[in-house]
């Protein structure tokens, strides 16, 4: 445990060292450090796990970078692996940090926190009555995990609502299903696609492959509202599937080598035929990489809402004790040049949701009802 401590402290003590005045060395700033933690050991009004103390250092000094950067405990890294895997158990959301407050990315398609009305853009301001505000990102989803058939009230804050919002959400085991399709009006090919996971491309491309065999359809719809992203490779092979030639993405970093540029191969499995791509506050990462690739190739319009915003790279570090660090790695940047850090991606058409009562693929989903008119004229 002592050899822990002292690797933490020399962790955070190496960041610190970059911030404060040169005159402090490192070695005051791991005394500093050693004697804050032997007074909260000694004289704090509870007993301290210092484990969880270390963890809190290391979790707040990753997370003073950039919102999403963090620790990740072995449990945590798991949990995660399950996710990104495509099931697991929860509310169906996928949250970020902004100034210190835990903000709904976007909810997954028919998750309870979906049905229930929890949007994209809501700060979560309570779980269960316990304040939010304060405690990290990993703190606030392990407030919102439990066992499924369990019961969790989330209140929110949305922007334009003088009141908070509350919300009694039922846990249940989720299951995404990251592609969906159908047609409309006898001509569209419709796809809807909600995470980017390890078989997304493949789904997408099965799809494609059934529209093509249907003679009549004269144009597609890719849906990548409340998408919040996910693996980057998905993002590049996707966006290839629409390009015949020209860069996708760019990464720039630090270090050289995650300097990085990929293009597309020739082959749209479309040939060509109109695209409209659907975006909201709730498109994020990898859908902003192939929603800007398109935008900026001209090969698709895009209707709906600015995009999220997450235009980093985040990079998944072993450590020893079988956790890992998400650390900020590099940007990416669109074909433009553009880096969507904090802007996001502009659509072409600003459609805004008419309602509260706003769902995608419901009858009040007046964007994608304007997508249809404008291949219907």
């Amino acid at each position: 445990m002592i050899r822990l401590y002292i690797l933490v402290i020399c962790f955070i003590c190496s960041f610190v060292l970059n911030t404060f005045a040169k005159d402090e060395s490192i070695y005051d700033k791991i005394d500093l450090f050693g004697e804050v933690l032997d007074k909260i050991g000694k004289e704090y009004v509870e007993d301290v796990d210092q484990s969880k103390t270390i963890d809190a250092a290391i979790n707040g000094v990753l997370q003073s970078l950039d919102p999403y950067s963090s620790y990740l405990s072995p449990k945590n890294l798991e949990e995660m692996q399950t996710d990104t895997r495509g099931k697991f158990g929860g509310l169906g959301i996928e949250v970020g940090m902004e100034a210190g407050v835990v903000k709904v990315i976007s909810p997954i398609d028919n998750s309870p926190a979906e049905r229930k009305g929890i949007k994209a853009g809501d700060y979560i301001v309570k779980i269960n009555n316990i304040q939010v505000q304060g405690k990290t990102l990993n703190e606030a989803v392990d407030l919102m995990r439990g066992p499924v058939g369990s019961d969790i009230e989330i209140t929110v804050r949305r922007i334009g609502v003088r009141k908070s919002l509350k919300f009694n959400i039922t846990r249940e085991i989720i299951e995404v299903a990251s592609v969906k399709s159908q047609i409309f009006d006898n001509k569209i090919g419709y796809i809807r696609l909600t995470s980017f996971n390890e078989n997304s491309d493949d789904q997408v491309k099965k799809e494609i492959s059934k529209f093509r065999k249907n003679t009549k359809i004269d144009g597609y719809i890719l849906d990548l509202r409340n998408n919040p992203g996910g693996l980057l490779t998905q993002a590049i092979r996707i966006s290839d599937f629409f390009l015949n030639e020209g860069e996708i993405v760019s990464t720039k970093g630090r270090d050289k080598e995650e300097n990085e540029k990929w293009f597309a191969k020739k082959g749209d499995l479309i040939k060509g035929k109109a695209l409209i791509v659907l975006i909201n506050k709730g498109s994020a990462s990898a859908s902003e990489i192939v929603a800007g690739a398109l935008k900026d190739h001209k090969r698709a319009i895009l209707v709906g809402q600015t995009s999220y915003g997450k235009g980093s790279v985040q990079s998944i570090i072993p450590l020893k004790n079988r956790g890992a660090i998400r650390l900020t790695i590099s940007k990416y940047y669109l074909p433009s040049g553009q880096s969507i850090s904090e802007v996001g991606v502009t659509p072409d058409i600003f459609v805004e949701e008419d309602n509260d009562d706003f769902r995608i693929l419901s009858e009040n989903d007046n964007q994608l009802n304007f997508a249809r008119k404008l291949f219907t004229g």
